[in-house]
């Protein structure tokens, strides 16, 4: 799937078992790009990247979960990018090749070491576009979201319909109410949203029929 927001274009790549989104995110003058989240499949990555013939200047990661950052070391590799996170899930990024073994049974490298790390209201320039990061937690205590113009890339905060579990290390489910409620929900409600998994929708949508946090959903008070 593809589109373009202002300058931007985004294509998202699903990867690996537990079918996680990864975007690359390009402005075409300059073929400037960065990834958000790089789950597994690095080949399937960098097909796309070789497919648009796009310079990558850095992965950066909405959360530390194995599912979002296995493939980051292979990249980093291929194409001499630059890796980020926000500071509070570095013990997850720790630990994610371990996590991987014991629920997928299968053996990772461990992931790189961060080349920095992320903070709310920091801007990541892409060409002429931009994101600016928000800081999220709830599903993981360093999860972020990245805001372009007219969408947001949500990690595992925010689904189509569904919000991110809380029940791993690190999770809290108050903190989640308040990144969507008190941060997500105040973007306008044309905003595209792309999840960590799973389709695309928009704040709006999920305003009004998102099951947990929507108009009637089960987390409002």
């Amino acid at each position: 799937e593809r589109w373009v927001r202002g300058v931007l274009v985004i294509e998202r790549v699903e990867v690996g078992p537990l079918l996680s989104n990864s975007y690359l995110i390009f402005d075409p003058v300059p073929r400037e790009a960065v990834i958000i989240d790089a789950g597994d499949d690095a080949w399937k990555i960098l097909g796309v990247v070789q497919k648009h013939r796009v310079r990558v200047r850095a992965v950066y990661a909405t959360h530390c979960h194995f599912d979002h950052i296995m493939a980051v070391g292979e990249l980093k590799e291929a194409l001499g990018c630059g890796f980020y996170i926000h500071r509070d899930d570095l013990s997850l990024l720790e630990s994610a090749s371990k996590e991987a073994r014991k629920l997928l049974g299968a053996s990772y490298p461990d992931p790189p070491k961060p080349d920095g790390y992320v903070e709310e209201g920091d801007e990541v320039k892409v060409g002429d576009g931009a994101l600016k990061v928000i800081h999220t937690p709830g599903h993981s205590p360093g999860s972020v979201c990245y805001v372009a113009e007219g969408a947001v890339f949500t990690g595992d905060t925010l689904f189509t319909g569904s919000i991110g579990r809380v029940d791993m290390p690190g999770g809290d489910l108050e903190k989640l109410k308040a990144s969507i409620f008190e941060k997500l929900f105040k973007l306008p409600d044309d905003y595209a949203v792309y999840p960590g998994h799973g389709p695309s929708s928009t704040i709006g949508a999920e305003k009004l029929y998102n099951v947990y946090v929507g108009e009637n959903g089960i987390l409002r008070e």
